[in-house]
């Protein structure tokens, strides 16, 4: 390595010594705590979702409005925010951003013109078919970690856990 002060003095010097490894932490009875390690599954799961989604710029949360608003077109905002645990205030700017994107609009509905119905744009379907096969490389990768029949337990025991309260 050369360490140069100025232009006209340079001298070589041996690299620096190394910093010694950190010890390791002990994370006591953290990883027998449930929530614990349901949160560090999913840090680790969404980290890999978040990349995998990148490719059509969606964030996790923008994939799951875009495919419940697929699944029931004409849904109203606050059906979505419930099924999906977001709160109306936060909700409001993801469908103005996937408003401003061209991919789901909002109409009065036929049935009650005082409430909204979400739908998809073309532009929303083709998008989601792409993110769609993403999620499936996704959820390929997950299985190929668990094995597929530790994943549907998995999945099940997740579900049972989130239905109960």
């Amino acid at each position: 390595m050369v360490i140069c002060y100025n232009f006209m003095s340079c001298k070589q010097t041996r690299n620096p010594p190394r910093s010694p490894e950190p010890a390791p932490i002990d994370s006591g009875p953290l990883t027998g705590y449930l929530g614990y390690a349901l949160r560090r599954a999913q840090l680790k799961a969404y980290t890999d979702l978040i990349a995998t989604l990148e490719e059509v710029a969606l964030s996790p949360g923008e994939f799951g409005v875009l495919t419940l608003i697929h699944q029931n077109p004409g849904v109203r905002p606050a059906d979505v925010c419930k099924v999906l645990g977001i709160l109306k205030t936060n909700f409001v700017p993801v469908l103005a951003s996937l408003e401003r994107r061209n991919l789901v609009e909002r109409r009065n509905s036929r049935h009650d013109r005082r409430t909204l119905a979400l739908s998809l744009t073309s532009a929303g379907v083709s998008l989601l078919e792409r993110a769609c096969a993403l999620q499936a490389e996704h959820e390929a990768r997950m299985a190929e970690k668990l094995g597929v029949r530790d994943r549907d337990r998995l999945l099940h025991l997740l579900n049972k856990l989130a239905d109960s309260f």
